[in-house]
């Protein structure tokens, strides 16, 4: 037999849908004005359909900018730290969860209190820093300081401290080393969690703008959330031209998320909070 569904469930559904439309019209007006115009968004109509659809924003944004350029710088650096912070997160969840050490309870909390930090604070020291080991203008700028997430480390050791002790001793019996066990036991079952903590840094990393905009001066060198204050005038904006390069920055993230929807869910729902 069916289950009916009772009033409230009905109430609540509709409020998340409402919610979910709502939250999707911005998205919907970016690609829809991306097709018209400049002079058509510019003359102020309502109209959220364009009037007559044209591609001008896009032939813009892919010939009078080095767009694929940095495309490749994106997807370069955000990559590299989406690896990097996943490698670190589950390496140091395990040791967090799964050893004790001197400490270890402090350096746990420190860890969560970087998490607290606003980045502003962080922005002036980071810039010394990096200035110093001469890597102004240079990819490393981007990745070396985002090499380790408090966040994925977080993520992951709630998720470890699942994995009940008899695997990891009977690996050990076995005869397996502690890298070993950790390749070949902990990673396979925490794949959702690195899931979690893969598409939130991925997004962060690609969406970052403030630090770019920092570090990064040459245009050969910039990222693509950079273009869109290239292609704003001085004197005139061409909306259709930032809204397309939107649509263009927009679309790695949505592949990403679509491709490991599933196990990033699976991971958000699984993970325990202690």
């Amino acid at each position: 037999m069916k289950k009916k569904l009772d009033i409230p469930y009905i109430i609540l559904f509709l409020i998340v849908s409402m919610g979910a439309v709502i939250m999707f019209i911005p998205y919907l007006w970016m690609v829809l004005s991306s097709l018209k115009g400049n002079h058509e968004i510019l003359s102020g109509a309502t109209n959220i359909f364009p009037q007559k659809i044209t591609l001008e924003g896009y032939k813009t944004v892919l010939n009078d900018a080095p767009f694929i350029r940095w495309l490749i710088n994106s997807l370069i650096s955000s990559t590299l730290i989406t690896l990097a912070t996943l490698f670190t997160s589950a390496l140091a969840g395990y040791i967090f969860a799964k050893f004790k050490f001197r400490g270890q309870k402090l350096s746990f909390i420190l860890i969560l209190a970087t998490m607290m930090v606003p980045f502003q604070v962080i922005m002036i020291p980071r810039y010394l820093i990096v200035s110093d080991l001469g890597l102004i203008n240079n990819l490393f700028a981007l990745i070396i300081p985002n090499l380790i997430s408090g966040f994925g480390i977080f993520l992951a050791k709630q998720f470890i401290e699942s994995i009940p002790n008899d695997l990891i001793e009977a690996a050990r019996i076995d005869g397996a080393g502690e890298f070993r066990t950790f390749w070949s036991l902990i990673v396979p079952q925490i794949k959702p969690a690195l899931s979690a903590v893969g598409i939130f840094t991925f997004m962060a990393a690609w969406n970052d703008y403030l630090w770019p905009l920092i570090v990064l001066n040459d245009l050969d060198k910039m990222t693509v959330p950079l273009a869109l204050v290239f292609f704003n005038g001085q004197h005139l904006v061409n909306y259709n031209v930032v809204m397309s390069a939107g649509v263009l920055i927009m679309i790695p993230v949505v592949i990403v998320f679509l491709v490991f929807q599933r196990q990033f869910i699976k991971g958000m729902t699984m993970t325990g909070m202690k």
